[in-house]
């Protein structure tokens, strides 16, 4: 893997947490591939928070995906913490997704017949840490987010907003530079959802990760420190 450009030079001493170098990306579900990303770069320092908005069914999510290793840009370069992953195989961005990414959805996207903590603790294991240590480290999570007591619980016995915070939990069990998020209050109530924000931005002024939210609404987005629209093809940072 190619070190980052960003990170050579004098100007910039800080080796971003994510940057996106060139990027382009085609839709080739259709009989003529639509492109829907041409020449996007940029690129979010260790700690800061961001919002990307844009109307609907403009590429939020896909770039969420590309940022998430989940998709693959037809050209460009894709940087997480310097380390060039566009090239990378789809173990190795499995590896790099557990190791160096949290997510959270707007769906939740929980195992339904595990309880909480096996939940949290599940991307732990895959890691390679043991059952019992796993658990010990997804149960401090629970906690953290005000779940101490709903260890047992499977996702039917909760509450969508507390759903919400089983999946934060998850996304940050293995302390992941970057947590993204695809609107995260979508599925939730405006006293839920304000939980979760809260959720958060707490993560990020306490551990310094990383916050990349997609979201419709701007009470949220004016929040976040910097913001990125998606329209028309591009990516412009407003």
């Amino acid at each position: 893997m190619s070190k980052n450009p960003y990170s050579s030079g004098i100007i910039l001493n800080e080796i971003p947490a994510l940057a996106l170098e060139k990027i382009s990306f085609f839709y080739k579900k259709t009989a003529i591939p639509n492109e829907i990303f041409s020449d996007v770069s940029f690129s979010v320092l260790t700690g800061q928070t961001c919002a990307i908005t844009g109307p609907s069914g403009a590429g939020k999510s896909t770039l969420m995906s590309l940022i998430g290793l989940l998709e693959r840009p037809a050209s460009g370069k894709i940087f997480i913490d310097g380390e060039d992953v566009s090239s990378a195989g789809n173990d190795e961005r499995s590896r790099l997704r557990n190791m160096h990414l949290g997510f959270v959805f707007q769906g939740f996207n929980l195992f339904p017949r595990l309880t909480a903590l096996e939940n949290v603790a599940v991307p732990l294991m895959y890691r390679g840490v043991n059952r019992r240590e796993a658990s010990r480290m997804a149960a401090v999570q629970l906690k953290n987010v005000g779940l101490g007591e709903y260890h047992n619980h499977r996702p039917n016995e909760m509450s969508g907003g507390q759903c919400q915070r089983v999946a934060i939990a998850r996304a940050l069990s293995g302390s992941p530079a970057i947590v993204l998020a695809d609107e995260p209050t979508g599925n939730l109530d405006d006293v839920n959802g304000n939980i979760v924000i809260e959720l958060l931005l707490e993560m990020n002024e306490r551990s310094d990760t990383t916050l990349i939210v997609v979201t419709h609404d701007e009470s949220i987005a004016g929040r976040m420190k910097r913001r990125f629209v998606v329209d028309g093809k591009k990516v412009a940072e407003r």
